[in-house]
């Protein structure tokens, strides 16, 4: 099991969308919070982004910015410049493709605009340890697969064809797993930690693709400590220090990560998610949910069901 895939497929609640943004200066955007991530590609022109409590991010042709929560933000052709809420119009409503159009009669700007809907309930270290806003900027000869991606992306969105949604659905997912490879090679070594460090550690990947592989296994610090071969304690702290948490911590994190997305997408009882999660009894699995999300698994499933539905 790839460990990233399958730790973004146990965050993902729903498909994400993608809105082609032409804008003429003087022009501006709001963009409200979302329950999951944003992201922004500038396709032509120049602009700034306005991340809340932080300064102006200059962007240019190519540049790629990723918001790991979500938060409200704005974009903009000049700092001064007015801004309007960002309100698309849909191919139609079952298509996750819009459009938008902003601004007056000058300079051109074209972006494309995109949310991923993630649980961000209880972040998985994976986002934890991104910072609030990852700027990837254009770069001749850097990163030739996020450019790639980018722009079968924009061709796709500019002409949209027979098969478009399902072909921009996947194009998105995919640039979302290279702007985190982007984002992770160019990190500085002496700065490489937590998740990033983690994926890579050759004594501690091993135990967390064994966790990932069979999640419901009964594991335990020593067991996962032989896939390392170190000892229980020299294993679990080289896990706390580079993870960020405790192995068995870090176990019942992705064990409620996949009971979430089983209630979210399939109509399995809780007693089968539980089994599937690693619990003897559907009670002892109801208990540890409720603490982990704060409310019991039916009412999580009745919930976020009923939010999908809104989308």
């Amino acid at each position: 099991m790839d460990i990233l895939s399958d730790t973004l497929a146990a965050l993902r609640t729903g498909r994400p969308s993608v809105v082609r943004t032409d804008a003429r200066a003087p022009w501006g955007v709001r963009f409200q919070p979302i329950s999951g991530a944003g992201f922004h590609v500038v396709v032509e022109g120049r602009c700034f982004l306005l991340p809340v409590g932080g300064d102006p991010i200059e962007l240019g042709p190519g540049d790629v910015v990723f918001l790991r929560r979500g938060t409200d933000h704005a974009i903009c052709d000049a700092v001064a410049s007015e801004l309007a809420p960002f309100v698309p119009d849909r191919v139609d409503n079952s298509s996750p493709i819009g459009s938008f159009s902003v601004g007056g009669d000058g300079a051109r700007s074209v972006l494309v605009c995109g949310a991923y809907h993630l649980d961000i309930d209880r972040p998985h270290p994976l986002l934890g340890d991104l910072p609030e806003v990852v700027h990837l900027p254009a770069s001749p000869g850097r990163h030739p697969a996020l450019r790639s991606a980018v722009d079968q992306l924009c061709a796709e969105i500019h002409r949209p064809q027979p098969g478009s949604d399902s072909v921009v659905t996947a194009l998105v997912d995919l640039l979302l797993l290279y702007i985190l490879r982007s984002w992770y090679a160019e990190l500085p070594r002496e700065r490489t930690q937590g998740w990033a460090s983690a994926l890579n550690d050759p004594l501690i990947a091993p135990a967390l693709k064994a966790i990932h592989d069979d999640p419901a296994h009964p594991w335990t610090v020593e067991l996962l400590g032989s896939r390392a071969g170190l000892s229980r304690a020299a294993f679990a702290r080289r896990f706390t220090a580079v993870v960020g948490e405790p192995p068995l911590s870090y176990l019942t994190t992705w064990r409620m990560a996949i009971a979430a997305r089983m209630l979210r997408e399939t109509g399995d009882s809780l007693g089968t998610v539980a089994e599937k999660a690693g619990y003897t009894s559907e009670f002892a699995f109801a208990r540890a949910f409720k603490r982990h999300f704060g409310a019991p698994p039916g009412a999580y499933r009745r919930e976020r069901r009923a939010v999908a539905s809104s989308l």
